[in-house]
C-alpha cells in the first residue's frame, strides 16, 4: 500500500468538513444539527458532552429506561443550552416525535443493533458505542442498514482519534518494525465487580422490562445497573468486548487485518468464583492471519509485571517491538535496528483520573470526526464496517470459549467452517416482542 494512502486512509476529509449535507443536518445558514442520546448513564453523557462541547448542535431529545438517570442528564443539558431536552423512556417515541439529525447510542451491548438500526431507519447517522453488537449477525445487520441507507455511522473505538496512538501508526507505516509476526494485546486491571449482592427488586425509577428488551429476562440484581452490565453475557461482551475491542481494534488497524482463518480460545472463571458475573476472568484468545497472530490476554485479577502496562498491545516485528496504550507508546528496537523511542500522551494531569485531558481530546477528536464526515457524507475514521469487524473478532473468540475448540473461519461466506453449534451462537433468540433484525 502507498505510505500516503496509508496515512490519509479513513479520514472524513477535512478539506470538505464545511460541505453541507443536501437538505438534511445543516441548511444553508449552517443551522446546529438536532441530537438524540439513547443510554444516558455515564460513558452515553461523556459523549453528548463531547458533542455539545463542538457547537455544532442542539441536544433536543434523551432516552434512557431510567428515570433518575434521564432526569439528571437533561437538568445537565439544561445547564449548558437554552432548551430542555424532551425525555422519554422509549426509543420509539423518541424517534418518532423527533426529526433527528444525529444520534449517539450508549445504551447496553444487547440494544445496541436495535437502537442503532431504528435511528437510521428514522433519517439519524449515529454514533454507536463499541462494541457495536452482542452476536455476529446483529452487526452484518447494523452495517448492511447504514450502507442500504446511505448513513455516517461512527464506532466509539476512539483509539483511532488519540494524537499518540496516530503517531505509532505513522511508526509502522515508515517501516521502522519491518515485517511484524506476532502481536499481543492486553488488560490486566482488575474490572470484576466486589461483593456479591443478592437479587432484588428494581429501583422504582427503573422500567427494568424496558431496560432488558430483548435479552432473557433474569431477577434484577444491582451489580447489573447501571454499570457491570458488561460481565455478564446476558447483555454484554465481558471484558473482551468491552476492552479487547479497543486493542484489537489498533492492531487491525495499524497492520490492515480484517478477519483471521482460526480463532482459539481458552480460560474461565478461574479466580473470582463466589460471584455472579458470568463472563470470564481468565481469557486467552489467539487468531490466526496466515502470516502473522494476533493474541488477546487477559485476567482480572493479580497486578501486573509492569504497573504501567496495565492495559495495550505489542507489535512485535524483525526491527523491534512496539508497546502502545492510551497513556503513551514505546519502541525498543532489535540490535542495530534503530534507536529507542518514547511518545506519552498529550496531557496535563494525571492520565489515570477519569477523564482526564488526554481523554478529552480524544473523545472530542473523535466526535468532530464523526460531525465532519456527517457533513462531509464521507466514511468517518470508525466507520460501522470497521467497527463491525473488530466486535466479530471479540464475538468470535467468546464462541471459540463457549464450543472448546479451534474455529476456522471463512470471511466470504461469514460463517464457522463445518461447525453448526458454533454457527448458531452467530445469533441468538431474541424475548418478544422484539424481533432480532435480518439486515
Amino acid at each position: 500500500m502507498n505510505r500516503r494512502r496509508f496515512l490519509t486512509g479513513g479520514s472524513s476529509g477535512l478539506a470538505l468538513a464545511t460541505a453541507l449535507r443536501s437538505g438534511e443536518s445543516f441548511s444553508a445558514g449552517g443551522r446546529k444539527l438536532k441530537a438524540g442520546l439513547i443510554g444516558c448513564g455515564w460513558y452515553g453523557m461523556v459523549d453528548l458532552r463531547h458533542l455539545m462541547a463542538t457547537g455544532r448542535a442542539e441536544v433536543v431529545a434523551l432516552c434512557d429506561a431510567d428515570k433518575t438517570i434521564l432526569g439528571a442528564a437533561a437538568d445537565e443539558v439544561a445547564g449548558v443550552q437554552k432548551e430542555r431536552p424532551a425525555t422519554t423512556g422509549d426509543f420509539r417515541a423518541m424517534l418518532k416525535a423527533h426529526k433527528l439529525d444525529v444520534v449517539i447510542v450508549a445504551s447496553p451491548d444487547h440494544w445496541h443493533a436495535l437502537h442503532t438500526i431504528a435511528a437510521l431507519e428514522s433519517g439519524a447517522d449515529v454514533l454507536v458505542q463499541k462494541p457495536i453488537s452482542h452476536t455476529f449477525l446483529e452487526g452484518e445487520a447494523m452495517v448492511k442498514t447504514a450502507r442500504r441507507l446511505n448513513r455516517v455511522v461512527q464506532v466509539g473505538t476512539q483509539r483511532r482519534s488519540t494524537a499518540h496512538i496516530v503517531k505509532a501508526r505513522e511508526f509502522v507505516a515508515e517501516g521502522n518494525l519491518g515485517p511484524v509476526g506476532m502481536v499481543r494485546a492486553y488488560n490486566y486491571r482488575d474490572g470484576r465487580s466486589a461483593g456479591n449482592p443478592p437479587d432484588g427488586r428494581p429501583p422504582p425509577d427503573l422500567d427494568y422490562e424496558m431496560w432488558t428488551g430483548p435479552a432473557p429476562m433474569r431477577p434484577y440484581n444491582p451489580l447489573v445497573h447501571p454499570k457491570r452490565w458488561r460481565l455478564f453475557e446476558e447483555y454484554g461482551n465481558g471484558i473482551l468486548g468491552d476492552m479487547g475491542i479497543h486493542m484489537l481494534d489498533v492492531a487491525r488497524w495499524f497492520l490492515g487485518l480484517t478477519y483471521p482463518t482460526r480463532v482459539t480460545s481458552t480460560g474461565g472463571i478461574f479466580v473470582h468464583k463466589d460471584g455472579k458475573a458470568n463472563t470470564t476472568d481468565t481469557q486467552l484468545v489467539t487468531y490466526d492471519y496466515g502470516s502473522s497472530t494476533l493474541i488477546w490476554e487477559h485476567r482480572l485479577y493479580s497486578p501486573p509485571i509492569d504497573p504501567k502496562w496495565t492495559w495495550g498491545v505489542d507489535f512485535h516485528g524483525e526491527k523491534g517491538t512496539l508497546r502502545v496504550s492510551v497513556d503513551a507508546w514505546d519502541f525498543t528496537p532489535s540490535k542495530g535496528a534503530g534507536k529507542p523511542a518514547h511518545v506519552g500522551a498529550e496531557y496535563e494531569e494525571d492520565p489515570r483520573k477519569l477523564e482526564a485531558p488526554y481523554a478529552r481530546r480524544a473523545g472530542r477528536a473523535h466526535m468532530a470526526n464523526f460531525l465532519d464526515a456527517v457533513a462531509s457524507r464521507q466514511r468517518p475514521v470508525a466507520d460501522i464496517e470497521e467497527g463491525h469487524i473488530s466486535t466479530a473478532l471479540c464475538e468470535l473468540g467468546t464462541i471459540a470459549q463457549k464450543v472448546g475448540r479451534t474455529l476456522i473461519w471463512d470471511a466470504k461466506k461469514k460463517r464457522v467452517v463445518a461447525d453448526e453449534e458454533a454457527n448458531a451462537l452467530l445469533r441468538r433468540a431474541y424475548r418478544k416482542p422484539w424481533v432480532y433484525p435480518e439486515g
